[in-house]
């Protein structure tokens, strides 16, 4: 949740938007980043409004239906900084997609464990790739740096999880 907010807020750091530049930036720009999806997105901009943390007002062009204007406070800004800080400097709980599953994989018979573990390398290898052909944003750019460590971390994983299938295949029956 700290993330999300950190994230909304960032990006009303930079300037104002309504909900729909919000999510159309999220979507377009950082959906390998987050999966944070539209609901949540506005569901986390009216907790943060509530709190004081951003500001709302009404705008309306010509014709078009009203939209809803969301811009950081003082107190938001303030509260950017704080979770920025804390984001950079922690580590939290580590906590990744198939733990549990590998916890029970002796339920499963040996060929068909494998099978599974061996989709799953296929699937790392997909998304290896797609990181590895975003595009370069520069020497200073921050968003380069949250792609290549998902890029290295998804690198890690494929190592590990083909060291694994090796092992495990040492035992075929």
């Amino acid at each position: 949740m700290e993330e999300r907010i950190l994230l909304l807020l960032g990006l009303l750091k930079v300037q104002s938007q309504h909900g729909y530049q919000i999510n159309e930036f999220i979507e377009r720009n950082l959906s390998r980043i987050t999966d944070m999806k539209k609901a949540t997105a506005y569901a986390t901009l009216n907790r943060l409004h509530q709190d004081g943390y951003i500001s709302v007002r009404t705008e309306q062009e010509e014709n078009r239906p009203p939209r809803k204007v969301y811009s950081i406070t003082e107190k938001g800004e303030m509260r950017f900084w704080e979770l920025l800080r804390t984001s950079l400097a922690e580590v939290g709980q580590m906590t990744l997609p198939g733990d549990i599953g590998l916890m029970f994989l002796d339920h499963l018979p040996h060929e068909e464990a494998l099978s599974y573990l061996r989709a799953r390398l296929l699937k790392l290898e997909e998304q290896i790739e797609m990181y590895a052909n975003i595009p370069y944003h520069g020497p200073q750019s921050s968003i380069d740096l949250t792609v290549d460590r998902r890029l290295r971390l998804l690198q890690s994983d494929r190592d590990w999880l083909t060291e694994t299938i090796d092992r495990l295949s040492q035992f075929e029956t």
